[in-house]
């Protein structure tokens, strides 16, 4: 049986990530898993797993976990995705998303032997690039335009410096619903505001492809499963505006898109700068990994059940 942690569990994808563990071991147990995060476990299924408190900041904290747990493998999600937060507070940005992964592989290279060898597995972002020409494949040259940016590339140099085997997982504006919500995304904000009759302003001039959360948590264990190493480019299929994404979620659930004003970026006062347009190119994803992620009406169906059965 494999070990697997999972930083940043109570998050969306660490959450979905759990969930897909533990239907993989519904069949027979393949994985032993260790789910780790700040403060209380916020998952209603505690079953099947390990929990445990684990401040990524503090080195100490993270050597004892690693050393006692031994993991085969490490998917790292927590980080601070704020992207003004990021920008307004650099030192913050910084100790979250760089500092803590240089901690973690660290304590691993410490354990690495002949015989353990160790997989990091960390997520990183679409905004590594800076834009000009989305969407891009895993080859092209990044170009960070943002505090945020600069520092899920310094830390994927850190992984991809290592010792061990090692892969980057880059993906766009991830969505779904998770246990305990503490943070929403694009698509719930588009349909709660939608839906209590609020006027939103949305950029028309920002190009993305949405991730849907059980794609992504899908795509890394591919990676896990395959023990792939490289960068994986990992999204939706689909490349539009971010308009063009809020206008379909109106659609789906039959809401007024009268509500819904076009905006330039550089109207909505946002502190750090966007890439204007990026998507990505998955066709490595999909031919190495066998990564097949879901339409975005699909995606959006998915989500619909999922809020139902919630409520």
């Amino acid at each position: 049986m494999k070990k697997i942690l999972i930083t940043g569990s109570n998050g969306l994808l660490g959450q979905k990530l759990i969930y897909a563990l533990l239907k993989r071991n519904q069949e027979n147990t393949i994985w032993d898993i260790l789910a780790t995060s700040r403060g209380e476990n916020r998952m209603r299924t505690q079953a099947g797993y390990a929990y445990q408190p684990l401040d990524l900041t503090d080195a100490l904290a993270v050597n004892a976990c690693i050393e006692t747990f031994r993991p085969d493998v490490v998917i790292h999600t927590a980080a601070m995705t704020n992207v003004d937060a990021c920008e307004l507070d650099p030192a913050a940005c910084q100790l979250q998303n760089v500092t803590v992964v240089a901690h973690q592989l660290k304590a691993l290279e410490k354990l690495k032997t002949t015989t353990y060898n160790p997989h990091f597995i960390h997520l990183s972002t679409d905004f590594v690039f800076d834009g000009e020409n989305g969407p891009y494949r895993e080859t092209d040259l990044p170009n960070p335009l943002s505090h945020y940016a600069q520092s899920k590339l310094d830390s994927e140099k850190l992984v991809l410096a290592s010792s061990l085997r090692t892969a980057i997982a880059r993906t766009i504006i991830v969505y779904g619903i998770v246990d305990g919500m503490s943070r929403s995304n694009l698509i719930l904000w588009a349909k709660g505001a939608l839906e209590k009759g609020q006027q939103i302003n949305v950029v028309d001039d920002q190009f993305r492809a949405p991730t849907l959360a059980e794609d992504l948590a899908e795509g890394c264990l591919l990676i896990a499963e395959k023990n792939a190493t490289g960068i994986f480019h990992l999204s939706g299929k689909e490349t539009a505006s971010i308009l063009d994404w809020v206008y379909q979620v109106a659609d789906f659930w039959k809401l007024d898109k009268s509500l819904i004003t076009p905006a330039k970026s550089e109207t909505i006062k946002q502190p750090a700068r966007r890439p204007p347009r990026t998507g990505f190119i998955i066709d490595k994803a999909m031919h190495e990994l066998g990564y097949a992620p879901h339409s975005f009406s699909e995606g959006l169906a998915l989500l619909d059940r999922q809020l139902k059965q919630n409520s």
